[in-house]
């Protein structure tokens, strides 16, 4: 497959998260794209993530034959996306290098946030990523049998889905 296909855009990502709307789009996608290689591939596994990826390439993931696939999709994986790619955002949010190095951004009217503050919003947003997570393999350890991409074992290059989350949900003070 030549084309990559996000599961989410940068829009959905800002209006269902604390990335304001005025965040440059393109500054966003690479960390969606990271998110979607590191952590929804690692639930959905190697054949159905490009499974989904396909339909969406196809355009045919809303055609009425894939409707449990946009459900999973829209219902599972998207809000498990999105707070992943906020945890895989905020650390780098307040930096950027071009050609004259390593920049920390700020503002004359906003208080420079603490590093412990990055921690704890990208722990926050781990946690609710995790919560997602388990929700996804909760439905999937119910309806996985409808999804045979899922359920099949994998001896090939695909990665075989990970069935266990670590979930230390609750919250952090």
């Amino acid at each position: 497959m030549g084309v990559k296909a996000l599961f989410i855009s940068s829009t959905e990502l800002k209006k269902k998260s604390f990335i304001d709307g005025s965040v440059d789009s393109n500054k966003l996608l690479q960390y969606i794209e990271l998110a979607q290689d590191i952590h929804i591939q690692n639930y959905l596994g190697g054949r159905l993530y490009k499974h989904i990826e396909q339909l969406i390439v196809d355009g045919t993931i809303s055609d009425a034959s894939n409707s449990i696939y946009k459900d999973l999709l829209d219902d599972y994986i998207k809000p498990m996306h999105i707070w992943y790619s906020q945890a895989v955002y905020v650390p780098y949010s307040s930096f950027q290098i071009d050609n004259g190095g390593l920049f920390k951004h700020t503002s004359e009217n906003a208080e420079t946030v603490q590093r412990e503050d990055l921690d704890y919003l990208t722990r926050k947003s781990l946690a609710n990523a995790e919560f997602y997570a388990k929700r996804f393999l909760d439905y999937m350890c119910e309806y996985g049998n409808d999804f045979p991409e899922y359920c099949t074992t994998s001896s090939d290059e695909n990665m075989s889905p990970d069935k266990d989350i670590n979930y230390s949900g609750g919250w952090y003070l």
